[in-house]
């Protein structure tokens, strides 16, 4: 297709790009199925953590469908308007902060708390269309580029880890090896191997087909890998419980939540400090995401820029602006995107099919409550693994690089989060060229980042 004429190529090749990026239709769909497989327990948990704290009738399942357009809204606008092969939907930790920080421990009413978030989505909207963060990621050094590829791809590894019970809490040392013999640890193990050796084997959709492998695998087995047990214990599969023909759930709409923010309440004194936390976090968190999986993904320029890439973060805000009307918490570009990316998403369309996947689960979430977390996990491992490719290229005999690019890695899973991992390879960068008598190499606009960080740390903590 490569020497057809532009004008004559079908309009999805000339809207998104497709020859132009070397990938197909067909490719594209694979890669927003298997990035949807990947992120859909988000349909399940957003709602089980923000209703301790929304207090609506059917509060779960209201949660669920905000949940579901959310990531919809959000993945479409990264498709859509900035091009880009990433999906979007409530992140996780930011939702644990918004329930467990700031409306039951604060006792900030929850209508505020979404104001908070959708004044947060407006000022990264406005600092990206300034050209603020794509400023910012060019200041950023390729070492640390490459280290904040590298550290998604080990924070993807253990989040796999931890959701497949290999890898378990541990009172004297933080962290131990979990039960082997459990269900959900054989069935990852299983789906890790089936999908490493159909990867060697160049089989085109190895990821998809080792989630399908192992999903299947559970089912006829009867492993209990599916949440909903007594007590919160696992159970095997229970079917399929919708309300329409077994594999269907009726959509209700999210009356009790849409529209309830309260952004006059979010602009109190009071509440600047839960504004300035949401926007800090979600503003590193996202930016490190976004530059690690443009990097994996090809786009990242040899200026160190990305093409679209004022589009691309004012998506972000856009997203965050319209979960927070909706009634969700942050939403923000996932990391498990780059499961779709591994499996050749390139444009726009892949985010596109995540979108149409996210509105069909407001009709077909009881088929994709079917998909457990073991089945998931073994993709994350493996993609997680393919991320440190990179890393291969950092100058590790030059301490200046290699200390920060070593923390940048070892923070972000460690300490459960991107944004911490980005802010120490940031500092401790700055600091190292500093000292060492070479700070003529920085931008003076990461001292200044590293500067906000520092002072972040120091006066406001966590």
């Amino acid at each position: 297709m490569t020497n057809i004429p532009f004008t004559q190529r079908p309009w999805l090749d000339r809207f998104f790009g497709l020859t132009e990026q070397g990938t197909t239709v067909q490719r594209e769909l694979r890669a927003g199925l298997t990035t949807f497989l990947t992120m859909s327990y988000i349909l399940f948990v957003n709602p089980q953590i923000l209703s301790a704290a929304i207090d609506v009738p059917n509060a779960f399942v209201q949660l669920l469908m905000v949940t579901a357009l959310s990531a919809a809204f959000g993945s479409a606008v990264m498709g859509l308007v900035a091009r880009y092969p990433f999906a979007q939907a409530p992140g996780m930790g930011l939702n644990a902060f918004f329930t467990y920080t700031v409306v039951l421990g604060m006792g900030l009413p929850w209508q505020t708390a979404l104001g908070a978030v959708f004044i947060s989505g407006v000022l990264f909207v406005l600092l990206s269309m300034m050209g603020a963060r794509q400023a910012i990621v060019q200041a950023i050094p390729l070492s640390l580029k490459l280290a904040i590829t590298g550290g998604i791809g080990a924070f993807l590894a253990f989040i796999g880890l931890k959701n497949a019970g290999i890898v378990v809490a541990n009172d004297a040392t933080l962290v131990g090896l979990g039960h082997l013999t459990a269900a959900p640890v054989w069935l990852a193990l299983f789906g890790l191997v089936i999908s490493g050796a159909l990867m060697a084997r160049r089989v085109t959709a190895a990821v998809l087909w080792g989630i399908l492998a192992t999903t299947i695998l559970a089912i006829v087995t009867g492993a209990q890998v599916y949440a909903g047990g007594a007590d919160g214990a696992l159970q095997s599969f229970p079917g399929f419980t919708g309300s329409v023909a077994g594999i269907f759930g009726a959509p209700v709409w999210p009356s009790d939540l849409v529209g309830q923010l309260d952004i006059a309440g979010a602009l109190s004194l009071g509440a600047l400090s839960v504004i300035f936390t949401f926007f800090f976090v979600d503003f590193f968190d996202a930016t490190g995401t976004l530059t690690g999986l443009a990097q994996r993904a090809g786009y990242m320029r040899e200026d160190q820029d990305m093409p679209r890439a004022r589009r691309l973060f004012a998506s972000d805000g856009l997203a965050a602006m319209f979960g927070a009307f909706m009634g969700t918490s942050t939403t923000t570009a996932f990391v498990e995107s780059a499961s779709g990316i591994e499996e050749g998403g390139r444009t726009g369309l892949t985010a596109v099919t995540v979108a149409v996947l996210f509105l069909l689960a407001t009709f077909l979430w009881p088929l994709a409550a079917a998909i457990p977390g073991a089945a998931t996990a073994p993709a994350l491992i493996l993609v997680g693994a393919m991320m440190l490719e990179g890393l291969k290229h950092i100058d590790w005999e030059d301490i200046t690089e290699a200390l920060p690019a070593f923390l940048t890695l070892l923070f972000m899973p460690l300490t459960f989060s991107i944004a911490n991992g980005v802010s120490f390879g940031v500092i401790s960068y700055c600091g190292l060229k500093l000292l060492s008598g070479r700070g003529r190499e920085v931008s003076p606009i990461l001292y200044f980042i590293a500067a906000l960080l520092a002072v972040r740390y120091v006066y406001l903590g966590e």
